[in-house]
This record gives C-alpha cells, sequence and structure tokens, in this order.
C-alpha cells in the first residue's frame, strides 16, 4: 500500500516548501544551561532555520526520553516540562519551555500514520529535557508549538527508520521533525573529566561507522547497528537514544546530503555529533 496517497488530508497543516529533518545529539542536561560550544551550535541552527524563506509551523520532536508501549502523540493545549533527571543543580529544575501544543495537529498526524496505531496523550507526558534542552536554546520564544512522538519499546531498528518514513510528507507541511539522541550512548563508561578531542576507541568506532553510512546515503542499512557485534553493544547498552536517529533517517529524502555540527564527545562515552538534512 501506497501509505502517502492512503493518508488522508492534512486539514491543520496546508502545504509549504520543505523543510529540513536533524538529528540533535543532546548529552547532559546541563547543555542546555550551560554556555558551552554544544548550546551555541544550536542557537546558530535555531537562528538560521528562523531565518529561512520557509519557517517550522510545528516542531515534531522524537526524544530519547519517551520510550512506551505502543506509539504516542502528546496532543494537549499546554504541554508541561518534564523534568525526567536528578542529581543536578536547582538551576536545570527551574528551567521552563511554554511552548504550545497544537491537538487539531495531533489529531491530523494521527490519521495521517495509519495504519499505525498512534494514541494520543492529551494529560499524561509533556516536553522531555531530549526536547527541551535542545528547543529552547534554538527557539528561546517558545512560540511554535511543539509535540512528541513516543519510542514504541516493541518495534524493531527497521521498523523505526519505517516509521520516519511514514513521516516524510509532513516536512512539505511545516513540520520541522527533530530527532534528539546521541550516536554514541553510555552512562556506565562516562569520565567526566574527559576533553571534547578524547573518547574510548569503541566510541570513535561506531560514531565513525554512522558518520560513513550517513555521508553515502546508506540510511536504511543503519537500522543494521548491532552487526557491529561488541562495539554495538558498548556504543549502546540499551538503544533508546540511538533510535530516534533511525526515525530522522528514514524521513530524509534520497541524495539529501547531511551537514554535521558539534562533532565531538561528551565524558569519553557520548557522541554529539548532529546533523542536518535539506
Amino acid at each position: 500500500m501506497n501509505l502517502a496517497a492512503a493518508a488522508p488530508v492534512l486539514r491543520a497543516l496546508p502545504k509549504t516548501p520543505r523543510l529540513p529533518v536533524l538529528f540533535v545529539g543532546h548529552g547532559s542536561p546541563l547543555n542546555a544551561i550551560e554556555d558551552g560550544p554544544y548550546r551555541r551550535a544550536w542557537a546558530a541552527l535555531g537562528t538560521e532555520l528562523g531565518r529561512r524563506e520557509a519557517k517550522p509551523r510545528l516542531i515534531l520532536c522524537i526524544s530519547a526520553h519517551w520510550v512506551s508501549r505502543g506509539s504516542w502523540l502528546t496532543a494537549m493545549e499546554r504541554p508541561k516540562t518534564i523534568h525526567d533527571f536528578g542529581g543536578f543543580p536547582q538551576a536545570l529544575f527551574d528551567q521552563q519551555y511554554p511552548a504550545p501544543g497544537w491537538p487539531a495537529a495531533a489529531r491530523d498526524i494521527q490519521q495521517h500514520l495509519q495504519p499505525t496505531a498512534v494514541q494520543l496523550d492529551q494529560d499524561q507526558w509533556g516536553l522531555d529535557h531530549g526536547t527541551w534542552s535542545v528547543l529552547k536554546p534554538m527557539f528561546p520564544a517558545a512560540d511554535i508549538p511543539v509535540m512528541q512522538l513516543s519510542l514504541d519499546a516493541n518495534r524493531s531498528p527497521a521498523e523505526h527508520f519505517a516509521l520516519g518514513q511514514q513521516l516524510k510528507g509532513l516536512r512539505e507541511r511545516g513540520v520541522l521533525i527533530v530527532g534528539s539522541g546521541n550516536i554514541v550512548h553510555n552512562l556506565r563508561a562516562v569520565r567526566r573529566d574527559a576533553p571534547p578531542e578524547q573518547a574510548f576507541d569503541w566510541a570513535r568506532e561506531f560514531d565513525a561507522h554512522v558518520q560513513g553510512q550517513l555521508l553515502r546515503g546508506e540510511l536504511a542499512a543503519l537500522a543494521g547497528y548491532e552487526s557491529l557485534g561488541a562495539v554495538a553493544r558498548m556504543a549502546h547498552p540499551t538503544a533508546e537514544h540511538y533510535w530516534p536517529l533511525l526515525v530522522a533517517a528514514g524521513a530524509v529524502e534520497p541524495r539529501e546530503m547531511p551537514r554535521f555540527f558539534n562533532n565531538g564527545f561528551q565524558f569519553a562515552a557520548i557522541s554529539m555529533r548532529s546533523v542536518v538534512w535539506g
């Protein structure tokens, strides 16, 4: 079945020029408030996107920090700011990102994704730090509606990529698709004193492997990351920080070249490599 042809009209989202797709390595929540290179790069990208002829009408974020059984989409008028972490300074817990939701657009996207079953969340979730920590530096005015699409723990890597393919058409409806995770993410191995240019050999190997696939446009092959064996298991003891990359890559058009930024490591075991397509 041609899912794009079968999808109903997106009434709340008229046609626009195609927007980019982002994959953002978010790393430590402190990146949201510390004046470092990662936060500055996010702010610069937000300025760039705001200057484009086609500006985001809606931001759809796929965050590593919302893993569910089945697929869920936030559909509340005012999504709350979630502080889903512990052991950080009070200044981080004081952060708020009061971007509005857009329930009508959520209902349209729910229909657009058929036959994939997506449930609408009207009061439980909100915007977790995988979303607001990067969007607040990018779009500090918080005036663009934001919604989150959960990661379904029952999906295989290839199915996460396929979900991204279903989202592809939203780029021509004013929707900025943002995957937020990390290409390498192993909290058990972090070294807090490691500078950005230092990383474990296995972290560099996995990051370089993914970079090569992205440069060659071998996006579907990203789902086969587990074939790297021990290197993949070290890079991702659990997979939730890798899945947003698969969803974002699925929404990319053929021959769209990636542009990388934040190409360093945090704490030797977290790749901050981020990507823009389009």
